[in-house]
């Protein structure tokens, strides 16, 4: 059997076993999920009429509705990672990776199978938050089918890059509560983003801070293929900043990973 095959059969094993593990302990991503969707339900049931208000043209519910989904779907995409970072540290500090170290598998399948079930999480867990949202009255009838499947693919990738960033913190933490810990600015971020108002609408010193970082430019190349806003320059901002942290990700993980423990 070649390197190839043998990586893949390895990979496809430890990924099976990160999904188990998701099913028959689903507290930690239910948890995660909660989030986003009390979010979704307090700003729009509860502030949706004040917040549409800004967005001018007066108070609009089903405005800000479509306004904040964008912006929500990308907050579950990195709520979930961070219990990819919970798993991973979980996995080095309980001795099982050792145990993997002195088997006859492929080194780095170890890691595929963490990455590929936690981006099958996010589908799962964007699906579900966005089922929610088109239950509140979410839609986007503009959208064709060509940006459908350009904004599931823009939701793949950035999982994709977050998820190597999360596999890193992971690694680098001695204990689940510090991987935990260390995740927190993947949920932060977000919220310092264009999510919930636009840029313009915040003091001009943290302007930059909010165009330039990770989430506002997929929001709104997000906002753009959902619901035929601008997208301008935010699509290659989105394409780079998910590429760089996937190449950034795999390269971190991959060190830290194959060091030999002392």
């Amino acid at each position: 059997m070649s390197q190839l095959s043998l990586a893949v059969r390895d990979s496809r094993t430890m990924l099976r076993r990160n999904l188990l593990h998701a099913r028959r302990y689903p507290s930690l991503t239910l948890n995660l999920l909660l989030t986003p969707v009390m979010l979704l339900l307090l700003f729009v049931y509860v502030f949706g009429d004040v917040m549409s208000a800004g967005l001018g043209g007066g108070a609009d519910r089903a405005r800000y509705l479509a306004y904040v989904v964008p912006g929500i779907l990308l907050m579950t995409v990195s709520g979930t990672v961070v219990g990819t970072a919970v798993s991973v540290s979980t996995d080095m500090s309980e001795g099982i990776i050792a145990r993997f170290r002195t088997m006859a598998i492929h080194r780095g399948s170890v890691l595929v199978g963490h990455v590929v079930g936690s981006v099958l999480q996010c589908v799962m867990s964007v699906v579900l938050v966005g089922a929610i949202a088109v239950a509140l009255g979410f839609r986007s009838t503009n959208a064709t089918a060509l940006e459908w499947l350009a904004a599931f693919g823009l939701l793949v990738l950035f999982a994709l890059a977050l998820t190597w960033i999360a596999v890193g913190m992971g690694l680098v933490s001695p204990n689940a509560e510090a991987a935990s810990n260390n995740a927190m600015p993947l949920i932060l971020l977000p919220l310092l983003s264009s999510a919930f108002v636009p840029v313009h609408a915040m003091p001009g010193w943290f302007q930059p801070i909010a165009e330039y970082q990770p989430f506002t430019p997929a929001i709104e190349t997000l906002r753009g293929l959902l619901l035929g806003s601008e997208i301008g320059h935010n699509g290659w901002l989105t394409l780079a900043w998910s590429l760089g942290l996937a190449v950034l990700g795999y390269f971190w993980s991959a060190s830290k990973f194959n060091r030999d423990p002392k």
